[in-house]
């Protein structure tokens, strides 16, 4: 069977769009396709499967049909309401809050991505000339990983001075944010005032959980002996390498499979028999073999490149916790942190 022109009227939405496509060019239609959601493009590969031959007369009228739709007199108001509009329909309200958030703001950018991608040396050198307050609202809102760079950047009194500062992160003086408005970009100023993501103590955890050893230990031993509540939060909300001993065996064996097995023999280099044995124990009796003769094999390896090789780890291992598809197991009892 086949689809005729009798038939047009009877298309459904996804089927109309399925002929569109297949009467593009390859690279035309895997451009469409790219900027449709999973949903949709499951949807559409059905109808498209399922067609069967279409003639060309289908094809002509369905073209005339869209061109006349895309050019008729209907006229178009673009404004924040109809874009708020159009978004709610497809986003949560929190994702469109943020989003429109970011178009107020001038030219719609995001100056914490832009941050992101600058050099660690550069802002930290920014730093090094400003009040701590301004450093630790600008790595309040960068992305955990990069503002760990940047710390580690920095002289060591300095830089637990703007950990203490983040944890308050509430209390922005008005001096602070007229100094940062001269080098930041005008959408800076008007993002301080949004809702954070997560609490003071959260952004702490995520910046030490990306810093290496030797940094970590040492901030932790600082707020240890300055901010003691806060250290206790912190330890709870971080997840090192570590704690891959509270992940379930069959958690470790997905785990495991989006991990690179170079990566994997470097991480264990010096790690506790508890990690070790909890690793092994998820493997064939094979692999975990190859490993401990790697790792009998391989010699010094510097302390840099292991906690990178960790720091990959965890993070794939946080990717999948938070997708909930591997488990935390608390005291090994039958209870899960989802």
């Amino acid at each position: 069977m086949g689809v005729t022109t009798t038939d047009l009227a009877k298309l459904t939405g996804p089927q109309k769009v399925a002929i569109v496509l297949l009467s593009l060019s390859e690279d035309n239609a895997t451009k469409v396709f790219s900027m449709m959601n999973e949903e949709e493009i499951k949807d559409i590969s059905y109808a498209m499967s399922h067609l069967g031959s279409i003639s060309a007369d289908v094809v002509e009228k369905l073209m005339l049909q869209l061109n006349s739709e895309l050019t008729g007199d209907s006229v178009f108001l673009g404004n924040l309401h109809t874009t708020e509009k159009l978004l709610e329909k497809i986003l949560d309200k929190d994702q469109v809050q943020a989003l429109l958030d970011e178009i107020k703001g001038p030219q719609g950018r995001n100056t914490w991505e832009k941050l992101s991608n600058v050099s660690e040396d550069l802002l930290a050198l920014y730093f090094r000339n400003e009040h701590p307050q301004t450093a630790a609202l600008v790595l309040s809102k960068i992305s955990p990983d990069h503002a760990a760079k940047v710390l580690s950047n920095l002289p060591d009194s300095f830089a637990f001075e703007i950990i203490a500062r983040i944890l308050n992160i509430g209390n922005v003086k008005k001096e602070i944010l007229e100094r940062v408005e001269k080098i930041l970009r005008a959408e800076f100023i008007s993002s301080i005032g949004r809702t954070q993501k997560y609490d003071s103590h959260e952004m702490i955890a995520e910046i030490f959980n990306n810093l290496d050893r030797n940094s970590e230990s040492k901030y932790m031993s600082m707020l240890e002996n300055n901010i003691p509540e806060a250290a206790v939060k912190i330890k709870d909300l971080m997840f090192t390498f570590e704690d891959l001993v509270k992940i379930s065996s069959r958690g470790i064996q997905r785990l495991l499979r989006d991990v690179e097995k170079s990566k994997l023999t470097v991480a264990l280099k010096g790690a506790s028999d508890q990690v070790k044995k909890v690793l092994f124990a998820s493997m064939s009796r094979r692999a975990s073999e190859i490993i401990i003769e790697e790792l009998e094999s391989m010699g010094p390896v510097r302390v840099r490149e292991v906690d990178l090789a960790r720091g990959e780890i965890v993070n794939v291992a946080k990717g999948l916790i938070d997708s909930g598809e591997i488990d935390i197991i608390v005291d090994n009892k039958d209870e899960f942190i989802m």
